[in-house]
């Protein structure tokens, strides 16, 4: 496991991303500044693009049809550096179900 300076307000898993694939861009800011490797970039699926906004099919387009995914949530410490670093606002955490 890294370490990490930033002070995880939780044990693993308990808190888990939650993202907004109609306002997440594709930039990856979210994935590069995660310590846990919780993040990735991937290709929206066709089938989630039909379920996007006009302006989130919009913004898939411009970006590549790239989004942030929770690849790993039961890593997740809820440090929140992905939240602040997504310039969209597009991610919060959630308590998992």
């Amino acid at each position: 496991m890294p370490t990490v300076n930033t002070p995880c307000k939780e044990e693993p898993g308990l808190l888990v991303p939650l993202i907004s694939l109609d306002a997440c861009e594709g930039k990856g800011p979210c994935v590069d500044v995660c310590p846990y490797d919780v993040l990735a970039m991937s290709p929206i699926s066709d089938e989630q693009f039909r379920e996007l906004s006009f302006i989130g099919k919009l913004k898939t387009r411009v970006h590549g049809r790239e989004k942030a995914y929770v690849l790993h949530e039961d890593q997740c410490h809820a440090c929140g550096l992905c939240v602040t670093a997504c310039p969209e606002r597009a991610i919060k955490l959630i308590r998992k179900k």
